[in-house]
């Protein structure tokens, strides 16, 4: 069951945390200025419309710590998203092409029989901050 004076204060630490407003957080999710008064109150619990929203429209919110205080936020290292960059569009980042080396002999060992038949499904690049890229065929 979820404390509303706790879950109160960790809604205002996301507020505190984006630095929004109760009125543009109310803008962001599209839910009615009262409900997150009454949120932040105390005077009611959240309801599952509500906490969708949130983590829909803030991805540094962690379910688990939002509803329970357990985990940590934000849940991933990065720098806090504000209203208006929420609405820019990603930008895509692009796979630098590997260019080949022409050569008369191959370079490349031929696998054995039992991988001949197999084609790579998918690459996973993993960074030092702890995120990662896939990309699949």
């Amino acid at each position: 069951m979820v404390n509303s004076t706790q879950f109160a204060e960790r809604l205002e630490k996301i507020l505190d945390y984006y630095g929004v407003s109760a009125t543009a957080f109310s803008e962001t999710i599209d839910m009615n200025r009262s409900t997150i008064s009454h949120l932040l109150s105390g005077r009611n619990k959240p309801s599952l419309d509500f906490i969708l929203k949130v983590i829909q429209h803030y991805p540094e919110v962690d379910l688990y710590w939002f509803l329970n205080g357990k985990g940590k936020f934000p849940s991933t290292p990065s720098t806090p998203l504000s209203a208006d960059t929420l609405d820019k569009p990603e930008k895509k980042q692009s796979v630098p092409a590997v260019e080949a080396k022409p050569s008369s002999e191959s370079t490349e060992t031929p696998l054995p029989a039992s991988d001949s038949d197999k084609n790579i499904d998918r690459i996973v690049v993993f960074y030092s901050d702890g995120s990662f890229k896939s990309y699949e065929n």
